[in-house]
């Protein structure tokens, strides 16, 4: 459904909360926000329902069956789909593979012309190759690689990488951190063995957060803080999250957000081609995954290999787990990675003149999707 101009009323996302008021959205982008009691018509009135910005998932593997890695081309069939749970923009990620895969999958990306409505892809997160092995978790240790800059200058060609995991211990991962930030692409530290003082380097070198803290790395020492230690030390660096109950206990959930802040975490999925399937057997990077209610296993052992968690449900997460306020833990999903991703000037906030990216929710700390809109058009609406 689009129209010439949507007015919506309800609870309206705020950096410092919420608000009743109404959004007004015009020609693909909000024209107006007003708070209080406003006359004239609405088109949706939500009453005490949460109006917030779309939801921006940065780590997203597959879904629906589909996964990235081995098929690039089921981008957009994932991508429709994402409405249902308010994410309006996404980053397909990309993890350990042959190098080649990551040519075929970012030259896709370049000259993919959309077709059905969904979530606007924002660019790829390759996660890899460039991992310790120690640490690789569910990726596939004979594809684990040292740094190579040729490499990365390669794959930056094509302009659509916009996000890089690397572990920063390995030799040469410094250069590979500030060619990447001088070419506007995102760096974080994970699947890492790195010291305290590694870490430290590798911020200084221009990263600026750790893919899902605490998940493929050392735990922390009271004498080696390591990598853990250095994120949370460090008030510069954003800790990106997987808030499933699985990856992360509750009280380090909580730890994580008395020494950040809400400022300083983004909330993301790390989801597999389980998402939004029954439990079963599925693939991750030509991996055999088992799928049960909770969690995606690797099929040969215990190891995690990414999640079915929904973005919605891991704000409902952070709230429950936390006590944080719903619109600190909305932030962590909209303003906190528009600002990595350099997008804070037209998404994450529900402002004049930015991009009508808009989800609604259910009043309370559920986070029922009611209603997605992306560019000013409602692409999910509940039944």
């Amino acid at each position: 459904m689009s129209a010439p101009e949507l007015v919506l009323s309800g609870n309206i996302w705020h950096e410092d909360g919420f608000r009743p008021g109404r959004v007004t959205v015009r020609e693909g982008r909000i024209s107006g926000v007003s708070y209080g009691d406003s006359a004239g018509p609405v088109d949706f009135d939500f009453g005490a329902a949460y109006i917030t910005p779309g939801l921006i998932d940065m780590q997203l593997n597959g879904g629906f069956g589909l996964d990235f890695t081995v098929q690039p081309e089921t981008v957009d069939t994932v991508a429709a789909a994402l409405p249902r749970w308010g994410v309006t923009a996404f980053l397909p990620t990309f993890i350990t593979a042959p190098i080649e895969t990551y040519h075929h999958a970012l030259g896709f990306l370049r000259d993919r012309q959309p077709g059905q409505p969904g979530a606007l892809v924002l660019g790829a997160h390759v996660e890899g190759p460039y991992l310790n092995e120690a640490y690789r978790g569910a990726h596939d240790p004979q594809y684990i690689r040292e740094p190579s800059l040729p490499e990365l200058h390669h794959l930056l060609a094509y302009g659509t990488l916009k996000f890089l995991t690397l572990a920063p211990e390995e030799p040469g991962s410094l250069e590979l951190i500030h060619s990447a930030t001088e070419n506007k692409v995102l760096v974080a530290t994970g699947h890492s063995g790195a010291t305290y003082e590694q870490g430290q380097a590798a911020f200084e070198a221009g990263a600026v957060c750790a893919t899902h803290l605490f998940n493929a790395m050392p735990p922390l020492h009271h004498r080696k803080p390591g990598l853990v230690g250095a994120v949370l030390d460090n008030p510069n660096t954003t800790a990106n999250l997987i808030v499933d109950g699985i990856h992360l206990h509750p009280a380090i959930v909580r730890l994580i957000y008395r020494l950040k802040g809400w400022q300083r975490v983004v909330l993301v999925t790390d989801a597999m081609a389980g998402l939004g399937m029954p439990p079963g057997r599925y693939d991750l990077a030509g991996q055999a995954v088992i799928v049960d209610e909770k969690s995606a296993r690797l099929a040969d052992s215990d190891t995690l290999a990414g999640s079915i968690l929904t973005l919605n449900d891991a704000l409902k997460n952070m709230v429950e787990f936390t006590g944080c306020p719903p619109h600190e833990a909305v932030s962590m999903a909209t303003l906190n990675p528009a600002r990595l991703l350099g997008l804070a000037d037209r998404k994450g906030r529900l402002e004049t003149g930015f991009d009508a990216d808009i989800a609604v929710f259910g009043d309370g700390d559920n986070f029922e999707p009611l209603l997605t809109i992306i560019g000013g058009e409602v692409v999910f609406q509940k039944n």
